[in-house]
C-alpha cells in the first residue's frame, strides 16, 4: 500500500469533525473519559480524534456521533439515491433507443 500524502480538504474536514465532537461533547458536559467509555475507546482515542488525528479509524468517530445521538448524519453522507453526480453519469450512457427482442413481450411492468 502506498503512503500518499493526506489532501488538505481531508485533513481540514477531519480536523472539523473533531473540533465539532469535541463542541458537542462539551455542550452536552460529557467528559472525555465517559464519552470514551461510552464509545468504548481509550481516553486517548478521544483526545485524538477531538483533535484531528488522521491515525483514528472512522469507527470511532462513527461511535461518538452514536452517542450524540447523530448517527443518521453518517448514514446520509453519501445517499446513493441522492448523488446526482453519479446519475447524472449514469445518465449520459443511456441508450438512444431501446429495441425489443424478437418473441419477447415489450412494455410496462
Amino acid at each position: 500500500m502506498l503512503d500518499l500524502p493526506v489532501p488538505l480538504p481531508v485533513e481540514r474536514a477531519i480536523r472539523k469533525l473533531g473540533s465539532d465532537i469535541s463542541r458537542a461533547r462539551r455542550r452536552r458536559r460529557i467528559s472525555q473519559a465517559s464519552l470514551a467509555e461510552r464509545m468504548g475507546a481509550s481516553l486517548s482515542t478521544v483526545r485524538r480524534m477531538e483533535k484531528g488525528d488522521l491515525r483514528v479509524p472512522i469507527h470511532f468517530f462513527a461511535r461518538a456521533l452514536h452517542v450524540f445521538g447523530e448517527i443518521q448524519a453518517l448514514e446520509r453522507l453519501l445517499d446513493t439515491p441522492n448523488d446526482e453526480i453519479g446519475l447524472m453519469l449514469m445518465d449520459e450512457h443511456l441508450p438512444q433507443r431501446v429495441r425489443s427482442k424478437s418473441g419477447s413481450v415489450s412494455g410496462a411492468l
